[in-house]
């Protein structure tokens, strides 16, 4: 079967299937279990509506456990077991990779990810999002701050590794060392500075996609209060920081939240720039090394990573949900 074919074949399928379960489904609970027809035909009623939304809502939470719940049981059960999967060691794997130096290390380097590039990432992009609103030409200049969003983790890592490089012919640092007489060095491999340079990256494509979202809701904030704030005498920086960033604090820490998940998740830069060495490794790449050593700690290092996104996660749905209220 041609791709076309299969995917034209799983649209209908799917959508058929689905105005089938709902058609039958409200057929079944209407005339089987709450018929109208009958004796407390208006209790039926009743007790049909409260029972339809669930209806609605089972395939939803039939695939949520099936590829959501599933797996991450799974994977703690995974977690419990030496890497074949026949042997029952408990919370070994947990232990060994606790007391694992290379594990700590990329827990710190994890929480260093988590203080810096949050913050710096929403830092500039409420700066960008604040200057590029007073610009006749701030649409082009958020284009181009916009641009990196575009490329993939991959892709700004190898743009980045030109600007690193240990050359002062194509490394924009080493060339600048080279105008003032010093000699060349390679940032990455310089001690704990080098995980700097490489949150760097992520908050040069992150920026981007902080500035939209808080100069949406910069142009949100009402005339009125502004204008009352110049009128009583506040100069820029008082607006801006007194008046303006109070009404937006949800949307910030929206913004806030959402790059944290993400840094726990990333991944790509560090394996391409360094692949973990030179003690920049954090827990995804550590997780990564292990998954092909004969040791079970990779599914651990999976679950704590879990573990640790879990309540930013749901921080952030209910900052969410607060700000559209």
């Amino acid at each position: 079967m041609s791709p076309m074919l299969q995917g034209i074949v799983t649209i209908v399928l799917g959508v058929g299937g689905c105005v089938m379960y709902f058609w039958l489904s409200n057929i079944i609970l209407d005339k089987v279990i709450f018929p109208v027809r009958g004796p407390n035909p208006g209790r039926n009623i009743n007790r049909a509506n409260l029972v339809r939304p669930w209806l609605f809502l089972m395939p939803a939470l039939l695939a949520l456990g099936l590829y959501l719940m599933y797996p991450v049981v799974g994977s703690f059960i995974r977690s419990l077991y030496n890497r074949s999967g026949d042997e029952f060691v408990g919370f070994g794997n947990y232990s060994t990779m606790f007391a694992d130096d290379g594990f700590q290390t990329a827990f710190l380097n994890n929480f260093l990810w988590i203080l810096f590039v949050p913050a710096a990432s929403t830092f500039f992009g409420l700066l960008v999002a604040q200057l590029t609103d007073q610009l006749k030409w701030g649409n082009i200049a958020k284009s181009l701050i916009f641009m990196p969003m575009a490329i993939s983790f991959v892709g700004a890592s190898l743009i980045w590794k030109f600007v690193y490089a240990n050359d002062a012919d194509i490394g924009l640092i080493n060339a600048m060392r080279d105008y003032f007489g010093a000699g060349p060095i390679d940032v990455l491999q310089i001690g704990f500075w080098n995980n700097f340079f490489l949150m760097v990256i992520l908050v040069w494509i992150q920026t981007g996609f902080a500035m939209v979202i808080l100069s949406g809701a910069l142009r949100g904030i009402p005339e009125e209060t502004i204008e009352a704030a110049i009128i009583d005498g506040a100069n820029p920086f008082q607006v801006f920081f007194k008046i303006k960033v109070p009404q937006i604090i949800g949307t910030i820490t929206v913004v806030w939240t959402t790059i944290t998940i993400l840094v726990l998740k990333v991944f790509d830069i560090v394996y391409t720039m360094t692949g973990g060495n030179f003690g920049t490794d954090i827990l995804p790449s550590y997780m990564m090394a292990y998954m092909f050593r004969d040791d079970g700690r990779a599914t651990a290092v999976a679950f704590v990573i879990m573990l640790i996104v879990l309540p930013v996660m749901i921080w952030n749905i209910r900052q969410a949900r607060a700000e559209m209220r």
